[in-house]
């Protein structure tokens, strides 16, 4: 298999190729590790019992999905990554304010998820250190994304089948854990921590968004809208659904759970546990390849106008590299205080990504109706122009809006304490780009329509 030679450049006819129930597989698999787990067990770390945990899960997935499906129905039309995409709306230049905050997420998962693995590994062989380990998951990861699509797509097809009957096996182990009294009773409900565990759980799916069309930019120009959206969405639902609910399961009936999930994972197997080890291991590879090849394209996609260069192996494997040791120190500083900072870290991405989604989605499927110049999205004198100062205004005041309403370990906004620690912020940041940028992109683009019809 050669290295891919695309990287944020646009994607011809002659090089499209598979078929829209690929992406089933690819978000199905793409999901089925201990850090969708993880995520899941934050529900029970916020005083939620299993059933109200599970009912977070079902709503937060099922509502995030739609939008990081929308955005994988984009890729077909475009043939282009997400993030190149959001120079329609943001700039050439100003895209890379929000490129700046998914650079920042990227190094924030694949580093949670490195230090997860690097636990595993170390659980397994104790010999090797958790520094050793995240080195280790680290440059595999490397070696993974260096070689890029088509090899990450048949990756996660082949860990799908090979996660399905372990992970089953280990829903049915946690079932028989008893749960403590009180688990299933629907009078246990706090509404504040349940608003929470749907933030952050609907932010999960939606994290997923500037990078879900660069898995499907390379399916056939033909390919049906309709078929990209629900393969994505079951794929990532299915997955993250069950992964969360074993989460809460484990985390609620073992103690300590979270705070060597995946070494105590693979414990439940007993004489089987290096089973456990090895699948908990090639899960963190999966999605840390995602999140290794999401970095390195909008990293080049933040340094394309401003220098020209085509992206040969080479410059490839130098720009992966240089992610890899920047995330690397990350993860042997962070090591000491996983679950804290993942939390914050989860929402905190919730307060910048999602005006951006909002922003992105409004102007594709309602003001553009997904016609846009490919051209000139790489270029600063295109028609898209450096900056767009409708859109940079909209995404700075939604996130101004959303401030009181956060819920983080270093700030708890004051509308939010007074909601009890609810956080809605993320309703906002859906919500006042419809006004901020929907209305006033609208009566631009109409003005722009008659002076092009006058000339």
């Amino acid at each position: 298999m050669k290295i891919e030679v695309r990287s944020i450049d646009w994607v011809p006819k002659e090089e499209r190729h598979g078929k829209a129930s690929d992406l089933f597989f690819v978000w199905f698999g793409g999901n089925m590790h201990i850090t969708t787990l993880v995520t899941g067990g934050l529900c029970v770390v916020f005083g939620l019992n299993i059933l109200w945990s599970i009912i977070a899960i079902l709503l937060g997935n099922l509502v995030g999905a739609v939008f990081m499906a929308l955005h994988s129905a984009q890729g077909p039309i475009l043939g282009i990554p997400q993030m190149i995409q959001s120079r329609a709306q943001f700039g050439v230049i100003g895209a890379i304010i929000p490129l700046i905050i998914v650079i920042f997420m990227y190094l924030g998962f694949f580093s949670t998820s490195s230090l997860l693995a690097a636990q595993t590994l170390s659980g397994a062989i104790p010999v090797i250190s958790i520094t050793a380990g995240i080195i280790i998951m680290n440059l595999v990861d490397f070696a993974i994304t260096l070689y890029g699509h088509d090899l990450i797509q048949k990756m996660q097809k082949l860990l799908s089948w090979i996660f399905l009957p372990v992970y089953l096996i280990a829903t049915i182990i946690a079932c028989r854990i008893p749960a403590p009294t009180g688990s299933w009773n629907p009078g246990n409900f706090n509404l504040p921590m349940f608003i929470l565990a749907v933030a952050i759980v609907a932010t999960w799916q939606i994290a997923y968004a500037p990078y879900v069309a660069d898995y499907s930019r390379y399916l056939p120009e033909n390919t049906s809208q309709k078929a990209t959206f629900w393969h994505t969405y079951a794929g990532s639902v299915v997955a993250s659904i069950w992964m969360m609910t074993l989460g809460v399961l484990l985390t609620t009936s073992v103690p300590k759970f979270l705070d060597a999930a995946g070494p105590n994972l693979a414990k439940l197997f007993g004489g089987f546990a290096i089973l456990l080890f090895v699948i908990i291991i090639l899960g963190q590879l999966s999605i840390n390849s995602f999140n290794l090849y999401g970095a390195f394209m909008s990293t080049t996609t933040t340094v394309e106008p401003f220098m020209k260069m085509k992206v040969t192996p080479k410059v490839r494997a130098l720009f992966i590299g240089a992610i890899v040791i920047i995330a690397t120190f990350i993860e042997i500083l962070g090591q000491g205080s996983f679950i804290s900072l993942f939390k914050s870290f989860i929402l905190f991405i919730c307060y910048f990504l999602i005006p951006w989604t909002a922003i992105n989605l409004l102007d594709f499927y309602f003001l553009r109706h997904g016609k846009y110049s490919v051209k000139d999205m790489f270029d600063v004198n295109g028609i898209y122009g450096k900056v767009n100062w409708i859109t940079m205004i909209a995404y700075i005041i939604t996130i101004i809006v959303e401030i009181p309403f956060v819920n983080t370990t270093f700030y708890v906004g004051p509308l939010c304490t007074a909601l009890g620690g609810a956080d809605i912020s993320w309703l906002f940041g859906l919500i006042v780009p419809i006004f901020l940028y929907y209305y006033p992109m609208k009566k631009k683009l109409q003005q722009d329509k008659k002076q092009n019809i006058n000339a």
